[in-house]
């Protein structure tokens, strides 16, 4: 059956005003650090926080590598009380705004991924621009989903404005017009396999933007601690504490892990029928082994060694930079039997 181009010209319509609707919720979310109102809880919060502080200096003297814990020791234990709260505040009206915007946002973003895969008549990411696109709105979901379960409201701009940039990219640089399989790819472990990396990766997405703003707020409760000046502190005090993002990036990788090592299962099946070996050490399978080490890594060194703070989240975002290589770095650079992205 021949691909239906008006309808695969409609999900790149859809798609397109997704990423602008994505762009004015992060104008949104900008503007409430720049300009919202400050609700009376917050007000207190940030009172709390200037008191409290001075009085973990020494105990956070001997603070190691692993900054901000789960146990609330050393210099986050003086504001994680605080920070806490700050996540149960009502949204301001901007903030509001973007998170309406952003849902209208994905609901588009949804439309065009299933028009996508009505133009083509089958799962839409058989190249890497539909697995882009797929990618990116598992993301969103899940980022809505921790607003609603977490409700740390503010992370929507260190979310949103990637996700802004990634879509761009996949509209400009990465655009691959509507065309059938490669006859490889014509089997319905295409729908088993690749979604659930599309799952895991798009979450395992949403844990190393945590990850990122955790690596900078633990330096600022440092630096606070401390009594040094932090030149983003307003910034800071308006997110969720260093140790509530430690915990909600790890929640959010034991969600994507599983995820990930069943799709490795179900490409090792799928290459047996394909190619009659289970594993062939292939430059995607290799890397797609790595980060599932990687993210294994993680949670080892977690559960059992205690590891958190700054040491486990470098372990994740290198895990994540696997993850990364595996989807640009194989397909662009290296040839091997995965290489159906669509780019030259």
């Amino acid at each position: 059956m021949p691909d239906n181009q008006g309808l695969s010209h409609l999900s790149d319509h859809f798609l397109i005003v997704a990423v602008v609707l994505y762009s004015l919720a992060v104008v949104a979310f900008a503007a409430d650090f720049a300009f919202g109102r400050r609700s009376p809880v917050v007000s207190r919060a940030r009172a709390g926080v200037r008191h409290r502080v001075p009085a973990a200096v020494g105990a956070g003297a001997g603070a190691t590598d692993g900054g901000a814990t789960d146990g609330g020791a050393g210099d986050s234990a003086a504001v994680a009380g605080v920070q806490r709260g700050r996540t149960a505040v009502p949204p301001g009206r901007l903030v509001r705004i973007a998170l309406i915007v952003t849902t209208a946002g994905l609901a588009l973003h949804l439309t065009g991924v299933v028009t996508r895969g009505l133009a083509v008549h089958r799962v839409p990411w058989g190249d890497m621009y539909e697995f882009v696109i797929s990618v990116t709105c598992v993301a969103v979901l899940v980022f809505l989903g921790l607003m609603i379960k977490y409700r740390p409201y503010r992370l929507g701009l260190f979310f949103m404005a990637p996700i802004v940039i990634i879509l761009g990219l996949a509209q400009t640089v990465i655009y691959t017009p509507a065309g059938p399989l490669v006859p490889a790819l014509n089997s319905y472990w295409l729908a088993i396999h690749v979604t659930a990396m599309t799952l895991a990766s798009g979450t395992f997405m949403v844990a190393a933007v945590l990850a990122v703003v955790y690596l900078f707020a633990e330096r600022h409760t440092r630096r606070v601690a401390a009594g040094l000046s932090s030149r983003y502190g307003e910034v800071f005090r308006l997110l969720p504490s260093a140790e509530r993002l430690d915990q909600i990036a790890y929640r959010t990788v034991v969600f994507a892990f599983p995820i990930w090592t069943f799709g490795i299962m179900a490409g090792a099946i799928w290459a047996d029928e394909a190619w009659g070996r289970y594993w062939g050490w292939d430059p995607t399978e290799t890397w797609a082994f790595i980060t599932w080490v990687v993210y294994a890594c993680f949670l080892h060194a977690r559960v059992t060694a205690g590891w958190r703070g700054r040491r486990a989240a470098v372990i994740q975002l290198v895990g994540f930079g696997c993850l990364l290589f595996n989807l640009l770095g194989v397909s662009l650079f290296i040839t091997g039997l995965h290489s159906y992205a669509g780019l030259s």
